[in-house]
């Protein structure tokens, strides 16, 4: 068996992350429901180096990182994320928002049955 060399260790890893970066800049673009164009636009790129971006063609300068981490409003590090931590985030988020959203529901529903009840108890007419 072949030893591998440190430069095909090296050129596998490049395609690893240019490929994460590719699929994760369009899942981001994507559910934000933004095209390639409003993009390119708000970072200051051309829509076909999006393009080539998202495809894997293309290696964008940590410039450009930054610029499509502001367009995109993430952090960095997101960009290199593999996809089920990024899934498994929104999912964690998203039960804690509904947690959160439960929790607002039962306080108004226990605020509304303590004004029913002080209504019923002293009357409409005494809490006018």
């Amino acid at each position: 068996m072949k030893k591998e060399k440190k430069s095909d260790i090296i050129f596998e890893h490049e395609i690893y992350i240019r490929n994460l970066l590719a699929k994760n800049l369009k899942m981001f673009r994507s559910d934000r429901r933004m095209s390639q164009m409003e993009l390119a636009s708000i970072a200051g790129v051309s829509t076909n180096y999006i393009n080539e971006i998202e495809n894997g063609k293309k290696s964008p300068s940590v410039e450009t990182i930054a610029k499509l981490v502001i367009a995109l409003s993430i952090e960095p590090f997101r960009f290199f994320t593999p996809e089920i931590m990024i899934r498994t985030d929104k999912a964690d988020m998203l039960k804690t928002e509904l947690s959160n959203l439960n929790n607002a529901v039962a306080e108004l529903n226990e605020k509304m049955d303590n004004y029913y009840n002080d209504v019923s108890e002293t009357g409409p007419e005494d809490n006018k």
